[in-house]
């Protein structure tokens, strides 16, 4: 019966960092064609998910070096920026370096935002390689089906961009918080808004996005 509850445990962890894969995937792919498109969900939903499995193992060491996370979390906001940027281009079919860079994207994303949860998943699952795999790997068709329907409406609806980017900016700033040296200094910095700090990275990369793709645009027109 425990066995079985920290199975569940592993599932929610999974499929709430599932959620941010999906938005990467989306992001990353939404200006592909329909055919490179499905390539590119299924590489790079297979492949955060072994990475995610892989992390799990080296997590315990990782997640000691002194501000690790909060890198990473720079890192992510640069991604998100990044995603922000790019402008839809025509695509031929057989060019598959665009499928490579959107993967090479996903696969970058994910194991920045993993950094954040191996450490509870490899905490629960007590070295437990069968409940770590198992749990993980419920999390594929999550990440599959959720990027087509992210996909479908960030070209619907290309305002979402700027969410997903959002969405990616906030958990940057969540990881940077996780980080004990950087955490404790922004508490220390901040011990008001210290709460609010992901929030206003989120609208910082939203804004700061928005304006350079409009002075971007403003250049080459």
């Amino acid at each position: 019966m425990e066995q079985i509850w920290l199975l569940l445990e592993i599932l929610v962890i999974n499929l709430v960092l599932s959620g941010d894969n999906a938005v990467v995937i989306a992001l990353a792919s939404k200006d592909l064609p329909p055919p490179q498109r499905k390539k590119t969900v299924w590489w790079g939903a297979l492949g955060a998910v072994v990475l995610r499995i892989l992390l799990t193992f080296v997590a315990l060491l990782m997640l000691k070096i002194p501000f690790l996370q909060a890198v990473g979390g720079l890192m992510l906001l640069w991604i998100a920026f990044q995603l922000l940027l790019e402008e839809k281009k025509e695509i031929r079919l057989g060019e598959t370096p665009t499928i490579s860079k959107a993967v090479r994207t996903i696969l970058a994303a994910d194991f920045i935002m993993s950094l954040d949860n191996v450490l509870a998943i490899a905490g629960l699952a007590k070295g437990d390689l069968a409940l770590i795999v198992i749990g993980t790997a419920f999390s594929i068709p999550i990440v599959i089906y959720g990027s087509n329907i992210i996909v479908n409406w960030l070209q619907r609806y290309p305002i979402l961009i700027y969410l997903g980017a959002g969405i990616l900016g906030y958990t940057g700033g969540e990881m940077m918080l996780h980080d004990a040296s950087f955490g404790e200094y922004m508490s220390a910095l901040l011990p008001i808004g210290y709460s609010l700090f992901p929030l206003l990275l989120a609208i910082f990369v939203i804004l700061a996005g928005g304006f350079k793709k409009m002075l971007n645009h403003k250049l080459q027109h």
